[in-house]
């Protein structure tokens, strides 16, 4: 490793706009389902359908786009993608300047941001690994996982008190100029991108959108971790509307503590981040991996037990704060191995599938969820989630042959 991590002025120019962008998007973290109750009335369902429908749709839309990407320079792609989401968000406030907002612009807007998301991943990371040596990449997934952790903790706070003020418009109008402000950012970059492989007449083919499936699918250990990511991402993100329903509803907390109670573990997230690397040195990718994989699955079941007053909030906090240490450490080591286990000219197309994959997954699983949780009610819905993510190790890579990968020998 380089001395003092140093990773060069271009991967600092792309980490702050990676900040920036992120920051902006957790200021307008709920800003959509908001806008929807206060400004158009909408109902129960409708807000249901602008979280799934709209992150659904977008999953749609950006299959072919992973492909695209793969024969195109990386680096405008990000610029272009940052630029469609500032577009697109601002058409929001402007819309609603002058009163003519309406319940189906949100909805196309949130597809538009969540399509451009997938695609801005699938080229960054694609980006990354052009960009910074193999022994590089897992301290720069951990300062991308430390970042995002520490715009987790200060931007919900900071745009529900912009909220408060100004009405939840502007924290749409802020999400916007971060995504500008990355372009910028990105653009100041500099540098020269090697050019993407070239084939004939350079034109994407039917059997391209189903490549970075086969990529995954075809690989001994990238194949579990997809099926343990997609799972264990989609039901812990299927509890969140029903863990809020039972907190603000039936046990009487204040919004304050709801958000106290996911805002000030996200600490744990940092930490975990910065423990990454050195746990790897000492134990090695394979073990951290299982074993921060396996630790994250024995805590949401403890949310089924939450209770009223000052011990339930506790409760809360402490299962959140266990949970996003293990992910903390878990995320950017898997984000690595991923990088290092996909052949260079395979990474935006096997990025973008999992993205598609994780996204359609956690609609489809957040969907059924509301539906167990109206049958069964909150709590049940909750612990039957929280039963079944414990048995998510058992997806997670065991055991594979030791092999080199573009050059980096990976540990099995």
């Amino acid at each position: 490793m380089r001395s003092g991590h140093r990773l060069g002025r271009r991967f600092g120019w792309l980490w702050g706009a990676y900040g920036t962008s992120a920051l902006g998007t957790w200021l307008a973290f709920g800003a959509f389902p908001l806008i929807a109750i206060q400004v158009l009335h909408a109902g129960p369902a409708e807000v249901a359908a602008l979280s799934s429908v709209g992150a659904a749709v977008g999953a749609a839309v950006a299959v072919p786009l992973g492909p695209w990407v793969e024969f195109r320079r990386k680096r405008p792609v990000l610029i272009a993608m940052d630029l469609v989401r500032f577009a697109a968000l601002l058409t929001v406030p402007a819309a609603y300047a002058l009163g003519v907002l309406t319940f189906p612009q949100l909805l196309l807007v949130s597809a538009v941001v969540a399509a451009a998301d997938i695609t801005f991943r699938a080229a960054s990371g694609a980006y990354v690994k052009t960009l910074l040596p193999a022994e590089d990449l897992l301290v720069a997934n951990a300062r991308f996982e430390s970042t995002a952790w520490t715009t987790t903790i200060i931007g919900p706070p900071l745009g529900g008190a912009a909220i408060g003020l100004l009405g939840p418009v502007v924290t749409v109008v802020a999400d916007a100029v971060s995504h500008l402000l990355s372009a910028l950012g990105i653009r100041a970059m500099g540098g020269h991108e090697p050019g993407p492989e070239h084939r004939e007449a350079d034109r994407m083919r039917a059997g391209d959108l189903l490549d970075g499936w086969r990529c995954i699918l075809a690989d001994e250990v990238l194949r579990p971790l997809f099926f343990n990511t997609a799972l264990f991402n989609g039901l812990v993100m299927a509890t969140q509307p029903l863990l809020a329903v039972l907190m603000l509803g039936r046990l009487g907390f204040a919004p304050w503590q709801y958000g106290l109670a996911f805002a000030a573990p996200s600490i744990g997230g940092l930490l975990g981040a910065q423990l990454a690397r050195p746990l790897v040195t000492r134990f090695g990718q394979r073990r951290v991996l299982v074993a921060a994989g396996a630790a994250r699955a024995l805590w949401p079941v403890g949310l089924a037990f939450v209770g009223p007053g000052t011990g339930g909030l506790l409760l809360v906090t402490g299962v959140e704060l266990g949970l996003i240490f293990c992910c903390g450490v878990f995320n950017p080591v898997y984000a690595t191995c991923r990088l290092q286990l996909t052949a260079p000219g395979r990474v935006a197309r096997t990025l973008s599938a999992w993205a598609v994959t994780a996204k359609a997954s956690t609609a489809l699983l957040t969907a059924a969820w509301g539906v167990l949780g109206a049958l069964l009610g909150p709590r049940t819905a909750i612990a039957l989630a929280g039963v079944l993510l414990l048995a998510t190790p058992l997806l997670l890579p065991r055991r594979a042959a030791d092999r080199s990968v573009g050059g980096v020998l990976v540990e099995e």
